[in-house]
Order: structure tokens, then sequence, then C-alpha cells
């Protein structure tokens, strides 16, 4: 008989009754150090007061409108995004998924508008993640994602991940652009070197295209930029934001330049509840702790320590860690002859909230405000998990 709660999550059986900075608390008031933040979402920890103060004021005074008329908030937060950014314009979803879709319908746009009606498709990469639409599956490719749900929609061409080759020989008088993550989360934390960036920029320039960069668990100063693409140096097209630019709060983000978002005029695109009152005042207090000159400088140097932490564990436990991977504070411990799950649901246990990613990685998303006794106390979690799976053997 199925649940009432439809059963799509393989629930781990921990139940969470409040936060506070770095840390959770279960219903029975058990204490664990968050190193998932709701899948990179609590980019400044659980109840940060700016964060609080903007939403019950905020809620106080006006949830929500429609957007046929002006939200003040909107357009602060566009502006001051554009601001930090290579962005010229923002279009404010509800998700990561949503801004996956409006990146696709403006690239289409975008070339239809230029006479070329046919260039619809896009480029992406294996093991990628793009949302749970249908067309976000589909331009993953990944069969986990897509069996039962065929037909899908065309016009994705997966290549392999990094293979510039394979980018270059998949592009047609069909190809409208190329959509990459940076840095790849739920296909196992694995990054695209800067060379790579600029070989796709270079790609895009050459043949017309539109370079398209999914910075949805990347970005928000995840790696310690704003987005991640900035360590590249490359300028993208169009960048789709979520997770860490709410704080926790339900809010996504498509950002353009003025030539790639030519297309979109009035009608073209739309949503009841991106960019309402209520998410607008959280994200602008997201940015206010962000765009402090302190805060990336701090969260870079945290990911530095985090990596060389993670590094130095590895030599201790070489047995069950075969790679390091990552950038800043988005990273991951590679263990293929460890079961990932079990080996999370043992940390959980110890009182430590890692992660499953693909290619059988164990992810590490902490908070942004994460600092250096917080990464001592999860790698001495993680070194007498490792110790104890080697006398007693790994979780199942």
């Amino acid at each position: 008989m199925i649940t009432p709660l439809m059963p799509v999550y393989a629930r781990i059986p921990v139940a969470f009754e409040r936060g506070e900075g770095m840390y959770l608390y279960d219903t029975n008031g058990k204490k664990y150090l968050d190193f998932y933040s709701g899948i990179g979402v609590m980019c400044l920890g659980h109840s940060h007061p700016t964060l609080v103060k903007a939403l019950q004021d905020q809620a106080a005074k006006l949830w929500h409108t429609a957007n046929t008329y002006e939200i003040p908030h909107g357009a602060r937060l566009a502006e001051r995004l554009c601001a930090a950014s290579f962005a010229d314009t923002v279009f404010f979803t509800n998700s990561g998924a949503e801004s996956i879709e409006c990146a696709i319908k403006m690239v289409r746009k975008y070339h239809y508008d230029k006479g070329n009606k046919g260039k619809y498709r896009l480029v992406t990469m294996s093991n990628a993640f793009h949302g749970r639409t249908l067309a976000g599956i589909a331009a993953a490719g990944q069969e986990k994602l897509t069996k039962g749900f065929e037909p899908l929609p065309d016009g994705f061409d997966v290549v392999p991940f990094g293979d510039i080759e394979a980018v270059k020989a998949a592009i047609s008088d069909e190809t409208g652009g190329i959509m990459v993550e940076p840095v790849q989360g739920e296909g196992g934390i694995r990054p695209l070197s800067n060379e790579q960036m600029q070989a796709l920029r270079d790609i895009c320039d050459e043949n017309g295209l539109l370079l398209v960069l999914d910075e949805i668990q990347c970005g928000m100063g995840r790696t310690g930029k704003l987005f991640a693409h900035e360590w590249s140096g490359v300028k993208p097209d169009i960048v789709t934001a979520a997770k860490g630019i709410g704080g926790g709060f339900p809010l996504g983000a498509c950002l353009a330049t003025e030539e790639a978002a030519s297309g979109m005029v009035v009608g073209t695109h739309g949503s009841t509840y991106g960019g309402n009152p209520l998410g607008m005042a959280v994200g602008n207090a997201v940015l206010d702790e962000m765009l402090k000159p302190e805060f990336l400088p701090r969260v870079a140097e945290m990911g530095d320590l985090l990596q060389a932490r993670l590094g130095a564990l590895q030599q201790r436990h070489g047995d069950f860690i075969k790679e390091v991977r990552g950038v800043g504070l988005m990273a991951g411990i590679r263990m293929p002859d460890v079961p990932t799950r079990g080996a999370v649901v043992d940390m959980i246990e110890r009182g430590m909230c890692p992660a499953v990613a693909g290619d059988m990685v164990m992810r590490m998303l902490p908070p942004l405000i994460i600092n250096e006794d917080h990464i001592d106390e999860a790698m001495e979690l993680l070194d007498s998990a490792m110790n104890d799976w080697r006398d007693k053997g790994v979780p199942a």
C-alpha cells in the first residue's frame, strides 16, 4: 500500500527538529555536524539571525503579489546580482529546475530571433544533473533519471564529461549552445579545469553558440567565488543559480547577458511565485552577508583547509579513500570499496551529516560559515569511523 507521502525518497530514519549554525538537532535532542546543508542550500547555516529577521519582517508586511506589479526587493536583488557578476539581467524562479527551463528557452528564443529556427540543440556532459523536469533529465541523459519517462524531449546531445574533442564532434547545424556544470555535484564532485572551461568558451565563440553554466550547486560562494566559473576567467552567456541563493528559502535565478536574453520580452516567460516579496527579502539578506569583503575570501580559506585535511585523511586511510575531489567547500572522497550509502548512514549515526554522490563518492557541502574547529571535528569523526571500518568491516 502506498504511503500518504509519495515514496520517492530513500529516507534515512532521522528527523531533525531544529538547527543552529553548523549543527542540526533531532527530535531526541541529539546534535549533528551538518556537512550537507540541505543539498548545499543552507549557505549561512541554520537560523542565521540576518535571514530570520528579513523573513519575519517581510512576512509581517506582504507575502505575495503577482509579477504584474512592481516588486522593489526583486529589482534591488537583480541589480545587486548583476553588479557582482557577468550578468545584465536576471529572471527569478522558485528552484534550480525552473532556472534550467528558463535557460533552455532562452537559448532557443535567441537563435529563433536571429533567424536560425533550427538551432535548438544543447551539448551536455555525462553524469550531469540539471533537475527533475523532463527537459532536465533529458539534458543529463542518465538512465537512472530517464528510465520510465520516455519519450523524452528532443534537443540534447550528451558527450563524455570533460571531453572537449567530443564536444566539438557533437556540434551540428542544429546546435544552439553548450550547457555544463563547472563542478558536477550529483555526478561525484568533478570540476572542469580552467583550460576546459576556456575551450568551451572558445568553441561557443567560434560557432555562434551560447555557453550555459549550471551553477545551481557550485555557485553562490560554494567554491570561494560568487560563481565557480570566475576561477577560470571565462564569461558565460547564461548562468543558472539556486540552492544557496535563498539560504534555505525556495529561490532560484537565471542570469544572462543582454545579448543572450534579447529574445526574452513580455509574454515569453513567467512564474507565479518566482520573485515574490518573501523570496526577494531573504535573497537580499543572503547577499548582505555574502558580499561583505571578508566573506568569500574566508570561504576560500576554509575550502583550502578542508581539501588539505581530506588529503591528509587519505594518507592515513588510503585503503578506503582513493581520491579527494572538489573545489572550496564542495568536496568529495571517492571510496570504491565502501558502500556509499552505508558509509553515509554510519557517519550520521556518529553525529555528522555528509551525503551520497555518484561514482561512489561521499559528498560534503558544509555551510559556508564553517571554521577550523568544525573541520577538525569532521576529520576526527571520519578518522574514527574508518578505523572502525578497518577493524569491524565496512558498513553495508
